[in-house]
């Protein structure tokens, strides 16, 4: 009486193919599309891990206005609804330059740099350099004391960093303030003026809201609220 040969019935990795096979087998061969693999391993397969999550920001479609969440490291990506090209670079300028910008990136420009006849839409800005035109930072635009400015600039919030100082002759419209250095101009804002703790501003300010900072000095009328 021939013996009965215990088996289980494993999955071919490769094409999925199931086949009874001995329990104590150590590897066979899959009788469908013949890949070699090991019982156990199909048996009691290693856990899948998660993929990696990719950290994200959340961008505005330049073209049609939808809001896209993109990763961090992107360059550039595509819109969804459009599907136009979207820049998510960075870019940083150090010479004479004369062209239009349209990121989701930062743009820096260096003390040496020099940006003309430009209309630019960035998503940060930094400029301690020379710019001559229109520029439009949708979250944060920080201006420093090197910078000179001919033309129209507005962004999400306005920065003035500890240690810098700059003067405007014109209201400033901003989505809100954080200045931590030296400003002599009219803001106006439906957001929020901050005021740190080294803070200087000459000038009056229409704001949402306004915090001071122990130590700021601010030499001007405020209107707050709605």
């Amino acid at each position: 009486m021939p013996l009965k040969v215990d088996t289980v019935s494993v999955a071919c990795p490769k094409c999925g193919h199931t086949q009874p096979e001995p329990r104590t087998a150590y590897s066979c061969i899959c009788k469908k599309c013949r890949a070699h693999f090991r019982v156990a391993e199909s048996l009691h397969p290693p856990p899948q891990l998660p993929p990696p999550a990719f950290e994200q920001k959340r961008v505005v479609c330049f073209q049609c206005g939808a809001e896209l969440d993109v990763p961090v490291a992107a360059a550039s990506t595509m819109c969804k609804r459009c599907s136009s090209h979207l820049d998510l670079s960075d870019y940083h300028i150090t010479q004479s330059l004369s062209k239009n910008f349209r990121t989701h990136g930062r743009m820096v420009i260096e003390e040496r740099g020099y940006l003309l006849n430009t209309d630019s839409l960035v998503g940060d800005a930094v400029i301690k350099g020379r710019l001559i035109g229109k520029l439009v930072a949708r979250r944060t635009l920080a201006i420093h004391s090197t910078a000179h400015i001919k033309g129209s600039f507005t962004a999400g919030r306005l920065i003035i960093p500890a240690g810098n100082h700059f003067r405007w002759p014109e209201v400033l419209r901003v989505g809100g303030a954080e200045i931590a250095g030296e400003l002599a101009a009219h803001l106006q804002t439906t957001g929020t003026v901050q005021l740190k703790s080294t803070a200087r501003l000459f000038g009056n300010v229409e704001a949402g809201h306004l915090i001071v900072e122990s130590g700021a000095v601010f030499v001007g009328a405020a209107k707050i609220g709605n």
